[in-house]
């Protein structure tokens, strides 16, 4: 019989998530558009919703994870900092070594 795992990570803080798939989703699409409403608009997600999730994230990050400028005459955009990308970086490989760890683990009772 083939079975499959299902999992979620996310990293917390006192305050409630920090970064999940979600947010690490957003970020990257924040990367791609150089946009949060653009970033918005590519996930089907709320421009309020983003710019929430976005503020939590930098609320309770080291660092900032975006820049963002507000819009006018020139345009705005928003862009992901260097920590922000080493921060995408760092759940990728946690949630790649995850799986990794769960399918090898899976195979236990998949024999």
């Amino acid at each position: 019989m083939n079975y499959t795992i299902k999992s979620r990570i996310w990293i917390e803080s006192e305050e409630g998530v920090f970064l999940g798939e979600g947010r690490v989703r957003l970020l990257k699409a924040i990367e791609e558009t150089g946009s949060l409403r653009k970033a918005a608009n590519l996930l089907n997600m709320s421009y309020k919703k983003a710019w929430n999730l976005l503020d939590s994230m930098n609320k309770v990050a080291a660092k900032p994870l975006v820049i963002t400028v507000t819009g006018g005459k020139g345009g705005g955009g928003a862009h992901v900092t260097e920590y922000g990308k080493a921060v995408i970086e760092t759940f990728d490989n946690i949630n790649q070594k995850c799986w990794q760890f769960l399918d090898k683990e899976l195979k236990q009772i998949s024999l």
